[in-house]
């Protein structure tokens, strides 16, 4: 038992070494519907080094909302293993991955999931007050990730006070504001008009040109074009994995 454990402990080093910050291993999602065995997700084996910029793309009831739920840590795996940055999550209990989700994933939903009667600024900080993070520090913190965002002179905004793409955008400097492993990206563009869902996938690019690793679930094929890569998923599997630039 030690042995088995050791290696999988080895096998996480490994993966970091080699700058991966996502793998699975023959990843399973399984729900039981009346005698019924429901496989939202089969098997899925996939890889996203450290800076990529991926698109996992499926038509509704693909698969692709199951598997990013297993990726951003907000449901575990009926069986298979998955690593992130090197840890093994798909072992862990519901505080660790609590943990995890804070401090390696930044969160963007299509919803913007604000609180409505706080500032901007106090949405980006969010995160770091989960963290314990004193305030003055978390302060600074904040208001550099709504710079990066180019929100500076709307930080003391509240949600109501902001268009859609601005609201966006301080989803996207709350995502960062904990300096995460990957940037998962739910539909962002989804309650957005085609401008201004053009103009927050700029400010993606913009991220993963500065080094952010992001992964953009999409049902969009031209959403999907604007990352480097995209994986299809079908039934539950990955139909496709290909390199688009």
């Amino acid at each position: 038992m030690a042995q088995a454990v050791d290696a999988l402990v080895e096998r996480g080093e490994q993966l970091k070494r080699e700058g991966i910050v996502i793998r699975t291993y023959d990843l399973w999602k399984t729900y039981i519907m009346g005698d019924q065995e429901i496989h939202a997700v089969s098997g899925v084996d996939i890889e996203i080094h450290r800076g990529e910029y991926v698109a996992i793309m499926g038509p509704s009831g693909s698969g692709k909302s199951t598997l990013m739920n297993l990726i951003g840590c907000l449901d575990t795996p009926t069986k298979g293993q998955y690593y992130i940055n090197g840890r093994l999550v798909s072992e862990m209990n519901d505080d660790e991955l609590a943990r995890i989700r804070n401090k390696e994933i930044g969160f963007v939903f299509q919803t913007f999931n604000l609180l409505p009667r706080a500032t901007s600024l106090h949405n980006v900080e969010l995160p770091l007050i989960y963290s314990g993070m004193p305030a003055e520090a978390r302060l600074a913190r904040a208001k550099q990730a709504l710079d990066q965002v180019d929100l500076t002179p709307r930080m003391y905004h509240k949600p109501n006070e902001l268009s859609g793409g601005q609201r966006q955008r301080v989803a996207v400097a709350r995502a960062l504001v904990n300096n995460p492993s990957i940037l998962l990206a739910d539909e962002p563009t989804g309650n957005l008009d085609t401008a201004t869902g053009n103009e927050i996938m700029g400010l993606f690019e913009r991220l993963h040109k500065q080094g952010n690793t992001i992964v953009l679930v999409t049902h969009e094929h031209d959403i999907a074009l604007h990352a480097h890569r995209v994986i299809h998923i079908r039934d539950g599997k990955v139909e496709k994995d290909e390199k688009i630039k």
